[in-house]
């Protein structure tokens, strides 16, 4: 399928091309899909095929870490979402929620410094070592350290906190 010209919905496409970066778009959660969710948005006409014009990626739905977009909305629920861009291909208004909200990453970092010591719980070894849960729902790679249980509680040293890339490296005490 081609993209959406101009002329296939003209009215939509008006509204669409005229929305600024940065509005604040206000809608009902349309539908979820593992892959994202569509807003029906209170202003603006309808998409012709969707549930509803706009649409949030899943990472622009929170700023925590999340299994499924359930865990986020529901349908029915009422969001304020900040307008990223118009993307023409869908003819609809590609939105975050998580803009409207602080980044409590970045709190989190303003509260703890590198060379801090904290105990923690190992959440999950993989083969680049094991993420320990340094407070509530943040978390922490301790590199190489792949022989630790699940579970198991562990004294660590926050070596780098990474605001960017939203990471915690640690290293054992």
């Amino acid at each position: 399928m081609a993209p959406y010209q101009r002329s296939d919905h003209p009215e939509l496409w008006d509204f669409l091309a005229a929305l600024p970066p940065g509005a604040i778009l206000a809608g009902t959660v349309a539908r979820i899909e593992n892959f994202g969710v569509f807003v029906a948005l209170d202003d603006g006409p309808p998409h012709p095929y969707y549930a509803g014009v706009g649409f949030i990626t899943v990472p622009e739905l929170s700023w925590r870490w999340f299994r499924d977009p359930r865990d986020i909305v529901t349908v029915g629920r009422r969001v304020s979402c900040e307008f990223l861009q118009f993307d023409d291909w869908n003819l609809e208004a590609r939105l975050s929620l998580r803009a409207t909200t602080p980044d409590p990453f970045q709190a989190f970092a303003d509260t703890v410094e590198p060379g801090r010591e904290i105990a923690g719980r190992v959440t999950e070894v993989s083969p680049l070592g094991a993420f320990v849960e340094v407070a509530r729902e943040w978390f922490g790679l301790l590199p190489g350290e792949t022989s630790l249980a699940v579970g198991a509680e562990v004294a660590v040293v926050i070596t780098e906190i990474d605001r960017r890339r939203r990471t915690i490296r640690l290293e054992r005490r």
